[in-house]
Formats: C-alpha cells, structure tokens, sequence
C-alpha cells in the first residue's frame, strides 16, 4: 500500500498573495472552480492573510462572498483554510473574546474547515480563544509554530571580549520550537504546522523538525515554506522524506519565486517515492490552463507589464529530458542521505531547467523576509535615502534583540525593519537613536503583543515607552467602532449584518469605504427612475477651502494614510505632542509638533493618502 501525503493548495490565497498582491477578483476565481472540485486537495487556503482586506479595498467585493462562494462550488471535497494572526486577527492589537468568537462562528458557517493560527511572537496565550472558538463551532484548529532564526551578531571586539562580552546564546532551537509545538497540542490543536513564510529553513533543519515533531505529537505535521532565498523545493522534499503528513504548494503558474513550491514538481517526487498525493493531476492541469491565463490578465492589471512565466508543463503529458529526470533522482538520494548542499544544488537546478525565479541571494544571506526587506527598500526610496540601507541592515540585529528577540513574522518583521531604517535616519541625522519610532514598535516593547522569546531590559523599556513593568494589552478598554446610519443611504446602518460589524472591528477604514459605497449603491438602486435622475448636491459640495497659512505646520515625515487627527480646532498643544497618526509601509507612526501653541486647521482627514512633506495641521 503506498504512503500517503496531503496537500494544501495555497494558490488562492498566499500563492496570489505572494506574487500578485492579492488582486485576483471573484471572476478569475470562479473560472477555477468547476477544476479545484475535480482536483481533490485536501485543503485549499482561500481567506484569511491579507484576502479580506484587499477585496474591499482594491476590488470593492465582499469577503464573505468570497468564502461562501467557494465553498458553494467545491462543497466537501476539499476543507477550505484561512489565516488569522491568533488575537490580533488581522490587526495590530488584540481583540477581546466576543470579536473573536463572532469571527470564527461566522468563518465556520461560511463554509471555513480549518483555520491557521499563529501569533508573531510564537506567545502561545496568543492562541488560546481562536483554538477555543474554532473547535467549538467545528472547525479544525491547526495552529502554526513560526520558524526564524537567530541574528547574526557582529563578533566581540578586542576590548568587549577581554571584558568577558560573548555572543547571546542561540534562542531559536530544536527544543524551542518543539516545545512551542507541544504547548498547541496541550491546547487542543489539531495539527501543527511548522511556518517557514520567510523561506529561511534549509533542508537538513526542516527534516529534523519535523522527526522531532512526529516523534513527540499524535496530531499531523504540515510544512509550509517559500521559495524565496532558493531553499523551498529542497526543503519540501526533505519534509517528505522525513516523514511530514501534509505540505503546502501552489498551481504551476503561481508557484516557485515568493511563493510555495509548485505542485507538478512535488508530485513528481512523489511519483518516484511511492509516495500518493490523491491529487487529480489532470484537474490541476485544467486549473492552470485559467491560472496562465489570470497571470496576464494580473501582470497587466497590477504590474503593467509582463512577468516571466515558468515554461508551460503538464507531467501526465510532458516527457522530462533524461538529464532533468536524473536530476529528480538525485536530489531524492541526497534528501535520504542528509547531503543538504546536493538536495539545494539539484532542486535549484531543476527549478533553473522551468524558468523559475532564481534565488534572492541578499535575502539568503541577510536571513530575513523578502517582504522586510522590500519593505525597508521601498521606505528608503520614499525617503530618497536609499544610501542609507546597508547601516539599516547592520542594525537589524541590535534592534531586533533589544525588542525581545521578536521572530521575523507579520507583523514583528515589518515592525523590527521600519525601527531600523528609523534608527538609521536618526543617525544620520545627528538625533539619537530611537528618537523616531513607529506606534507598534512602542506596543511590541510595552508588551502589548504578548510575551517576546528573551526578556527585554526595563531601561530600555523606559526608554522607549516611559515605563518599565511589562504591561499587556487590555481588551477591557476596547472600543466599538462607531457604527452611523448614513443619510447618504436613506438612513441605513453603516454595518447592518454581524458580518459587516466584524469588517468594520477588523479593518475599520477600509470597511467603512467599503460599506458605505455599497449601502449608498442599493439606495440608489432602489430609487424611482425620475427620482434617481434628479441630481443632488454633495453633503459637503460648498466646504470651507482652507485659509492662508501664517502660522507653523506639522508636515508628513513621510508618505501614507491618515489614520487618526489627535486635536481639534482650538485646541492647546505643547512641543513633542502627538497630533496626527499617519499609516506608512504598514506601521502606524505617531507624528508630533515641534511648536506649541493652538491649532487653527487641520488640513487632512481620516482615510486620506498624504505625500512627503504634506501640510497636516497649522498651528499658531
């Protein structure tokens, strides 16, 4: 009887996620759904990630639409799976309970089979209410052990080593996260999944944590990884050999690169490992033929030109060349023999042979996500201080270590990658360090997002936030957001369903865009002919223009998204108080006055994207 091995399509999900910025509409998935039916995967990875967000506000569609309407057409054949942040959901601070009960009973009867839980900081406390939630409406509880790896510290000098300075001892081991593993099964988990989402882990460790894991856990053992650094292949066939019980891939065309192997590549080796996937090949090949397809019509739509695509490949009908299939042979020997170099060397080449995407070579040796360091490079561009990037990523390490020692994970990685070109630019400027910090690296060091691997110094803690006692978040202070009925909608509620109310708790602006556009379109809908012909006037058509400016401004330090405005007309406020939060690369920054006095107008509003230097607020 043949082994077998499951797989989790990410396709839909983290394989559009991860290199198409989430854009596919609900018509280019519905074009694959009659074949994802036909496919048989065991779970296919649909919401959750970065999904709801970018639905509403890229391509005004409804989330739950989305879940509902695949799970309409592919029914019990395969468990659809999200991705959530344990508390946090999808946002930067913990939710209480009820938010997060209402979240998974509504995911559930929406048609989700399993959740993915994980949290940033590997807290498993972190984990506790969705497990709970979950199981309790039915759903499988898999909750993902995220993989990372120690700094690489600068060496001790001269001085700093006869004073007795040594390296910190390593954090991330075997026993670390096994251990973490352990604590989710004492939960309740259902299966556990070592989330390498960085591509980091190399053959060998994958294998021997996943050995470690099987050894100690009666739960299945799933491995998700990425492309990225050129490890990802290797690494799923070194799972499989170890004995891994589900691994996560993605249809041909959105596979390799920033994304998950691709699926025709692991099921080749597992052709010739005896290993059965249960996966209808000849379904898949009919998914690509739509997903060759979407990936123009994206690369058009998204990137404006045309990304290079792996070479069409179909391995029911496609003969491999002879040096090819040896290949596929060798790195099957070299998985089994433990020969790490010679797993990489001939997966690397065979991904080479397709056209996939070579390895990111800086982000393989930097050891961090491809997405921290796009971020930081993107930052520095808007900054137009590019030349300070090397210094940025020489303070990754300290940086990192003095907020805990957080794994480089959303949203811990963009957290830790924005202090240190922050750090930088302070430098550069003569400030000291940590004179610019973003709302969420304050959080981290507070201890808002939960309990970080090493402790963090109380000095240094005091510095950053003004206290020294490790205080949580509290959820009792949490507030609805607000909730109007909308004139503009003959008076309809802005959230109307618990499922709206959950869009507009889980990400508020967007949300509340979102419906409002779609309330104001049924009201519309719903008018006489004649009625909807008469045209009326903007609620706010004749507003104030905003006066000449005399006094001193707070201007946008850099690029991004009013969040919140802090003050009001008239209001006293002192030097160094914060007036404006402005979202920028995905971190909240608390912008502050350099001036006191009182305020005459504030030239922005929630929601609005502002450039560099924009004129927020006056102040006089």
């Amino acid at each position: 009887m043949a082994k077998k091995l499951k797989i989790r399509d990410l396709t839909l999900r983290d394989g559009q996620q991860s290199s198409f910025a989430t854009r596919m509409t609900q018509k280019q998935i519905d074009r694959c759904l009659p074949y994802y039916k036909e496919a048989n995967f065991y779970a296919m990875e649909v919401w959750g990630g970065a999904v709801p967000d970018s639905v509403m506000r890229y391509l005004n569609e409804n989330p739950w639409t989305r879940l509902e309407t695949i799970h309409q057409a592919v029914g019990s054949v395969s468990k659809l799976t999200a991705l959530s942040r344990g508390r946090n959901l999808f946002g930067y601070s913990p939710y209480t309970d009820e938010i997060i009960d209402g979240f998974c009973r509504n995911a559930i009867e929406s048609g989700l089979g399993i959740m993915r839980i994980f949290d940033a900081l590997n807290d498993v406390d972190n984990v506790k209410s969705t497990i709970k939630y979950v199981k309790q409406y039915g759903g499988i509880a898999d909750c993902a052990v995220c993989y990372t790896v120690d700094p690489k510290y600068p060496e001790p000098g001269f001085l700093q080593k006869l004073l007795g300075k040594k390296k910190p001892a390593p954090v991330f081991t075997d026993a670390y996260f096994l251990d973490k593993a352990k604590q989710m099964a004492a939960l309740g988990a259902d299966m556990i999944t070592i989330k390498d989402m960085s591509g980091l882990i190399p053959p060998r460790r994958v294998a021997t944590l996943v050995k470690l894991f099987k050894q100690h856990l009666s739960i299945p053992v799933d491995f998700h990884t990425h492309c990225t650094p050129g490890y990802g292949l290797a690494s799923v066939l070194a799972a499989i050999v170890a004995g891994v019980d589900i691994v996560d891939t993605n249809c041909w065309y959105f596979g390799g690169g920033t994304g998950a192997p691709a699926i025709e590549l692991v099921y080749l080796f597992c052709q010739k490992l005896g290993i059965d996937t249960g996966v209808n090949m000849e379904a898949v090949a009919k998914i690509n033929t739509q997903l060759r397809d979407i990936r123009k019509e994206l690369n058009q739509s998204v990137f404006g030109t045309e990304k290079p695509e792996p070479q069409p490949f179909n391995p029911l009908t496609d003969k491999l060349p002879a040096e090819i299939d040896a290949l596929f042979d060798e790195a099957i020997r070299a998985a089994k023999a433990d020969d790490e170099q010679a797993t990489i060397d001939a997966c690397r080449k065979i991904e080479a042979h397709f056209g996939f995407p070579a390895p990111n070579e800086l982000v393989q040796k930097a050891e961090i996500p491809g997405g921290m360091y796009s971020n930081m490079v993107a930052q520095l561009q808007q900054l137009k201080a590019e030349e300070i990037l090397p210094r940025a990523m020489e303070l990754i390490p300290s940086v990192r270590l003095s907020a805990g020692l957080p794994p480089l994970v959303t949203p811990t990685s963009q957290i830790v990658g924005a202090q240190a070109v922050n750090c930088a630019l302070d430098e550069k400027a003569g400030r000291p360090m940590y004179s610019n910090k973003s709302s969420q690296f304050v959080g981290l060091v507070k201890g808002e997002y939960g309990k970080t691997p090493v402790k963090i110094d109380p000095e240094f803690r005091f510095k950053i936030c003004g206290i020294r006692e490790e205080t949580p978040y509290d959820t009792s202070k949490y507030q609805m957001q607000p909730n109007p009925e909308l004139p503009e909608a003959g008076g309809a509620k802005l959230a109307a369903t618990e499922k709206e109310v959950l869009l507009l708790e889980l990400f508020p602006l967007v949300a509340k865009k979102f419906l409002t556009d779609m309330k104001v379109k049924a009201y519309e809908a719903q008018k006489p002919a004649a009625a909807a012909a008469t045209p009326t006037a903007a609620p706010d058509a004749e507003a104030q223009p905003a006066v000449a400016i005399t006094g001193n401004t707070v201007n946008a330090p850099l690029p991004g998204r009013i969040i919140e405005v802090l003050v009001k007309v008239g209001d006293t406020v002192k030097a160094n108080d914060e007036v404006v939060v402005l979202e920028a690369m995905k971190m909240e920054n608390s912008i502050t006055t350099d001036y006191a006095g009182k305020v005459k107008q504030i030239l922005v509003e929630p929601g609005q994207t502002v450039p560099t230097d924009a004129v927020l607020l006056e102040i006089e």
